[in-house]
C-alpha cells in the first residue's frame, strides 16, 4: 500500500482523511504544528509535528512518501473577514517545489466550492454573503490552485461545499463537470473517504471535482 503524508491532519478533513486512510491499510504521516497532541494510536501512523510555511520540516515530511494529500485550514472568525490571507498560497508554495525535488508526484490538495473557476457557479442569492465571509480566504485558495496547475505533479483539486461534522454517508455526489457544480452540504467524513479513495487511483487526475451531499 502507499505511504501517505497529509498536511494538516490534526483537525476537520485532516482528520478524517488520516483516519479514513489508516482504516483502508495505507501508511500515513500525519503533519501538522499540533501534531503530537492527536489522539490516535495505530502501527501504520507516525506523527510528524512540523509547519506547512517551513521548508524544511516539509521537506523530511515528504522524505520516503508516495503520495500527499494538502488539507489546510483557517478558524473561521473575524479575521478571516477583516485581514490578509495567504496561508494557503504561502504553504503551497513551499509544497509543490518540495514535491517535485523529492520525486512524490502525486497530490490530492482540498480548496473548496467557490475557488477558481466553481466561483462562476456560485448562486446569485450566495454570493454577497460568500463574499463578505469567505472572500479573503477563497481568493487565495484560487492562487493555490494556480500554482497546483502550473507544477508537474500529478493533482487532483477537490473542492467540497459546506462543511459538517456528520457522519460519512458514502452516498454523497462527485460533480467533475462544470455545468453540474452546485453548492450543497456535505461532511468531512464523507469528503475524507473521496479524497482517500483517490490515493491509487487516478480516475480524477488534472480535475477538480466538487463534492456535496446526497439529494433529496
Amino acid at each position: 500500500m502507499s505511504k501517505v503524508v497529509i498536511f494538516g491532519a490534526s483537525s476537520g478533513i485532516g482528520l478524517a482523511a488520516t483516519k479514513r486512510a489508516l482504516e483502508n491499510g495505507f501508511h500515513v504521516r500525519a503533519f501538522a504544528r499540533t501534531a503530537e497532541k492527536m489522539r490516535l494510536n495505530h502501527d501504520c501512523l507516525e506523527v510528524f509535528t512540523g509547519d506547512a510555511l517551513n521548508r524544511p520540516e516539509v521537506s523530511a515530511a515528504l522524505e520516503g512518501m508516495d503520495q500527499a494529500i494538502q488539507c489546510l485550514g483557517i478558524p473561521l472568525g473575524l479575521s478571516m473577514i477583516t485581514k490578509p490571507v495567504s496561508l494557503f498560497s504561502d504553504a503551497t508554495r513551499v509544497l509543490v517545489p518540495e514535491m517535485e525535488k523529492a520525486g512524490v508526484k502525486r497530490l490530492v490538495a482540498i480548496t473548496g466550492f467557490g475557488a477558481g473557476d466553481s466561483e462562476s457557479a456560485i448562486s446569485f442569492f450566495q454570493r454577497l454573503p460568500f463574499k463578505l465571509v469567505f472572500g479573503r480566504a477563497y481568493e487565495d485558495k484560487s492562487i493555490q490552485e494556480e500554482i497546483i496547475r502550473s507544477s508537474s505533479l500529478d493533482w487532483t483539486i477537490v473542492r467540497p461545499g459546506v462543511l459538517t461534522n456528520g457522519p460519512a454517508t458514502q452516498s454523497y455526489r462527485v460533480l467533475p463537470n462544470q455545468e453540474n457544480w452546485k453548492n450543497g452540504i456535505v461532511s468531512r467524513a464523507d469528503v475524507a473517504d473521496f479524497i482517500v479513495g483517490q490515493i491509487d487511483d487516478t480516475s480524477y487526475l488534472y480535475r477538480t471535482p466538487v463534492i456535496v451531499g446526497p439529494s433529496f
